[in-house]
């Protein structure tokens, strides 16, 4: 999250919000914040809500996901707020909105839906 500058917001059990602001290293050629970016703050929000719902000790890695774009990711701050549907021994079903801030509204842009998978014993994972 750190490469496209996205920020940790609120977290509580089942629940994450990360933030983005836009610039010119997240842009497309509209000027519009990149798709790749939108989905990256969405993947995460989902992904670490999941996770905060797993035992410590193992990691999380997402298994899919699907992407809506609803509208162009414009505005002084994107907001993707993940949020766990379903949460399983293994899979975990979870969704996060993406919001774009401007001038005090905010307007849905983007919506993920992600099945997640708990990991556990491989590289990068503590025990």
């Amino acid at each position: 999250m750190e490469t496209v500058g996205a920020t940790l917001g609120e977290v509580r059990p089942g629940f994450v919000e990360i933030a983005l602001r836009p610039g010119p290293a997240v842009s497309q050629q509209h000027g519009f914040v990149h798709a790749g970016a939108v989905s990256a703050i969405a993947d995460s929000a989902a992904g670490y809500a999941a996770l905060s719902l797993m035992p410590a000790g193992v990691g999380v890695l997402t298994a899919e996901f699907k992407i809506n774009l609803l509208a162009p990711a414009a505005g002084d701050r994107l907001v993707a707020r993940g949020r766990v549907v379903k949460a399983g021994r293994t899979l975990t079903l979870a969704q996060a909105e993406v919001f774009a801030e401007a001038n005090g509204q905010e307007k849905l842009v983007a919506l993920l839906t992600a099945t997640l998978m708990r990991i556990e014993g491989r590289d990068g994972v503590s025990d």
